[in-house]
């Protein structure tokens, strides 16, 4: 198995990377997330993850670790192959990702190209529990009030708020609130303030 491959950069594109390892050159898909992360340096290290398949054998490189392993976690659910998993990754960050599926979020999942309701549904079902194993309660209650806080601020600038009013009132809620705070009760603590 090959997890990195570290070189220098010779060809960048959004779609894929070509690194030249000692006279070697490596091609290796790549998402647009991790196309953001690279710089146009001489130097790169990309983790990778090898598919491989009857008739190809099919590189895949990443900015991070956190990538990678959501990467594998999407291609593991039936339905989502390789260039579904890409696009998902192309359309929202892994952290967007890992939280959308913690906190059940059909319809962030469902907004990649590609993902349909039974799909997104899916998704969430098979790889909820593996997400909250590996990043655990304290993550997901973060992610949960920054769900709740997003939920708030919507909710308040459809109420005519000013946004970036509505935002600064919000935070103040969340940093003086202990724990995880419903979005009632954040909308309730802001309206005072605004």
């Amino acid at each position: 198995m090959i997890t990195h491959i570290q070189g220098k950069l010779s060809e960048k594109n959004p779609t894929h990377v070509v690194i030249d390892c000692n006279g070697v050159g490596y091609m290796l898909n790549i998402s647009l997330h991790t196309y953001s992360q690279i710089s146009d340096k001489e130097q790169l290290k990309l983790f990778t993850h090898l598919q491989v398949k009857e008739d190809s054998h099919t590189l895949y490189g990443f900015s991070s670790l956190a990538e990678r392993e959501i990467f594998r976690l999407l291609i593991s659910v039936s339905g989502i192959g390789a260039s579904i998993a890409r696009t998902m990754l192309s359309s929202l960050t892994p952290k967007q990702i890992r939280e959308g599926i913690a906190t059940g979020d059909v319809v962030l999942i469902q907004s990649i190209k590609g993902i349909g309701a039974k799909t997104a549904q899916r998704v969430i079902l098979d790889l909820k529990d593996k997400i909250l194993k590996v990043y655990g309660l304290e993550d997901v209650s973060a992610v949960s009030s920054n769900t709740n806080k997003n939920e708030a601020l919507s909710a308040l600038v459809m109420l005519g708020f000013n946004k970036n009013a509505a935002d600064k009132a919000i935070d103040t809620v969340m940093r003086t609130a202990e724990g995880t705070i419903s979005v009632e009760l954040i909308i309730k603590a802001a309206l005072k303030s605004l």
